[in-house]
């Protein structure tokens, strides 16, 4: 039986975390190695994303940690006591982490990754404004830039379409101007709303 299918039968088709029946994903709760039902957990599109840092935090979203963190499941309780103390300054956070107890190994893969020591804060790319840019967005510069290494001057209100984005660097995404793939600062850009 396949890993996804038993994490299925494990949850009864919810998301482990929230309970969610929507967009379920296997997701492998890091730094284990080794696809396992042991070590993975089935969770729905929004609690990945946020687990990843690809969106807010939505404090109110992870209140079902509250029910969640008492599961059996090692995978589950680790994955609590992470986000729990990334939520730790809200009260109801520092409370339920406060009655978690973890055995010595679950504690020691919970602290494993570090991801406990950061905040609620995410790194999102984001345009002049505070707009978060995704691959595909449609952004118009809103100053002329001369592009290193080339005789090419980007104009303001240069459009470029179907940006990428630099995934390791928040401040930077890649576009097409004339031809040219080019390295853009993310607060050069605006966002085109459709």
């Amino acid at each position: 039986m396949k890993v996804e299918e038993q994490l299925a039968i494990r949850s009864g088709n919810k998301c482990e975390l929230c309970k969610s029946e929507d967009n379920l994903k296997l997701f492998e709760v890091p730094p284990e190695k080794g696809l396992s039902a042991d070590t993975s957990i089935l969770i729905c599109s929004k609690c990945l994303a946020q687990i990843e840092k690809k969106e807010e935090l939505d404090s109110k979203h992870w209140h079902c940690l509250t029910e969640s963190m008492w599961s059996e499941v090692p995978a589950v309780q680790v994955t609590a006591w992470r986000m729990l103390n990334r939520l730790r300054n809200e009260s109801w956070a520092m409370e339920n982490l406060d009655m978690l107890y973890l055995p010595d190994e679950l504690l020691a893969w919970a602290k494993a990754t570090g991801d406990h020591e950061n905040d609620a804060s995410v790194d999102l790319h984001k345009d002049c404004n505070g707009h978060q840019l995704q691959h595909g967005d449609t952004v118009v510069l809103i100053k002329s830039l001369d592009v290193k290494g080339s005789t090419l001057n980007a104009k303001m209100g240069t459009v470029v379409k179907n940006i990428r984005i630099v995934e390791d660097n928040t401040e930077q995404i890649e576009g097409r101007i004339e031809g040219q793939q080019i390295v853009i600062l993310t607060k050069y850009v605006r966002k085109q709303q459709g």
